[in-house]
């Protein structure tokens, strides 16, 4: 698979890996600041190495990171996060078996607490720099299938104008984007 066609998350396996808090903020981190051990990640995570370490193996386990052998020592290992796919695409609960639903409904709960915060601290960020801080507010009506296409369009933008970490710019930021759209006629 090119890692800029989708992914679907449809294995429960690997769905799972993803719906735990530690995990996901574990992704962030390799994400936002590269290369870590399991002592430095439980250090900011406040956890024991341990607990990060057995977090680490079920990233990588289902492929989310990989450890990076040359600069990994005797017990010491660096992870970073891996090369794939960028968009990963959530499964419908009917694209999963019922036993397993409950695990895409956490995922979604982990991620909307994950967006608050991340609004709520908005505010702050637009006051140390408005000019890295754009919000748009959008009222349109659409069909079902011009929405697809629209969100096909938005995620291709995300793969056209995003770097990898390590084939960025040296003045590109990392950054968080958020998209969120639904019918404003079920209120």
């Amino acid at each position: 698979m090119k890692d800029d066609e989708p992914l679907l998350l449809d294995d429960p396996g690997r769905l799972k890996a993803l719906a735990h808090p530690m995990r996901r903020l574990i992704l962030r981190h390799l994400n936002v600041h590269g290369p870590a051990t399991s002592t430095t990640i439980g250090e900011l995570l406040d956890a024991k190495t341990g607990t990060t370490s057995y977090h680490l193996r079920q990233l990588e386990k289902y492929g989310f990171i990989e450890e990076i052998p040359e600069r990994s020592t005797g017990r010491e290992r660096w992870w970073r996060k891996a090369d794939g796919p960028r968009d990963l695409r959530l499964p419908t609960p009917d694209q999963l078996a019922p036993e397993d639903r409950p695990v895409l409904a956490e995922f979604h709960r982990i991620g909307l607490q994950e967006d608050r915060e991340l609004l709520d601290g908005l505010p702050a960020a637009y006051a140390r720099d408005p000019s890295w801080i754009k919000v748009s507010r959008g009222f349109r009506r659409m069909t079902k299938p011009e929405f697809e296409e629209f969100f096909e369009a938005y995620m291709a933008l995300l793969t056209k104008y995003g770097h990898r970490a390590d084939d960025a710019p040296s003045d590109a930021r990392p950054m968080y984007i958020r998209l969120f759209a639904l019918p404003a006629d079920e209120e």
